[in-house]
This record gives structure tokens, sequence and C-alpha cells, in this order.
């Protein structure tokens, strides 16, 4: 008898279940929502850039800067005002340029980034990202290859604007 008690209120509770999943839907769909019980439909990435093919295996097939772009970016300029130190990791590497996207500025800004154990710079587009200048920073994959540091480490750079 517990059994057929047990096997009707899983029933009752599967039933319940799936009534209030139809009617939140039917909310989400008046409320000028999709449909949450359809497949997403899945479209192809735009292309406004030229995003690395799963078939990238190494650094080099990843990065998208061109050998002149690379002398440009690490040709020797004064120092500008300098902002600080930050710690890098890699950025998205789908995501082509010199760039690093920093808490030490408020606004996107033309700017250098240094490597002071090897001494080597490269010219980045500093890009702003919330958080305390403590923060840590998110570098490009050209720009970390033009500093010549493992891409899987974490990097202490001078920032100068």
């Amino acid at each position: 008898m517990s059994r057929i008690l047990s096997f009707r209120l899983t029933a009752l509770a599967v039933v319940l279940s799936l009534s209030a999943c139809a009617q939140l839907n039917q909310i989400n769909l008046a409320l000028g929502g999709g449909d949450l019980l359809e497949e997403p439909a899945v479209s192809a990435p735009a292309q406004t850039q030229a995003i690395p093919t799963g078939s990238a295996r190494t650094a080099e097939a990843l990065d998208q800067s061109t050998a002149e772009e690379r002398v440009a970016a690490t040709r020797s300029r004064g120092a500008g005002r300098a902002l600080g130190q930050t710690v890098a990791s890699l950025g998205s590497p789908s995501e082509p340029g010199f760039w690093l996207k920093t808490p030490l500025v408020s606004a996107q800004s033309a700017g250098r980034v240094r490597n002071p154990a090897t001494g080597k710079s490269v010219a980045v587009t500093l890009i702003p990202i919330e958080g305390p200048a403590t923060a840590g920073s998110r570098m490009s994959l050209s720009a970390m290859r033009a500093l010549e540091v493992s891409l899987a480490d974490l990097v202490t750079v001078d920032v100068s604007s």
C-alpha cells in the first residue's frame, strides 16, 4: 500500500512541476521574453573580426598581429606619465590588437606597458575596467608575446600613458 501511495505522490509532484514550468513560460512570453521551453537557436558569430579557429594550437597561430604591427608596437618611445604597476594575465586571445584592460585608467587611451624584469615594452591601448587600482589586469595575446612573457604567467608590468 505504501508503494502505491509513494508512486502517486511522486507522479503528483512531477505533474505539478511540469505545470509550474508551463506557467512560468507563459509569464515569460507575456513579459516579452522568449519561449523557455524551446531550444535556443544557435547562430554563427558575427564576422566583425577574424576569430581563430579551433584548430589553432600555438600562440603564433592565435596571434593575429602582423610583423609590421609588432615592430611598430615595440618601437622605443619616451616614457609617458607613470600610472603604476599591475599584475597582468592573458586576456581573451580572440580579441586582436595590443591592449591592456586595467583599473589604472578611467578612460580608453594610448599607453605603454613595460616588463621591469626584462626592460621590454610595448605600446598598447589602455582600456578601463572596474575595480580598485590594486586589482589585476588582462593583457592581449599580441602584447604578451611582444613582451616575451609566458602566456600562462602572471606578469608584473609598469603602465604609463
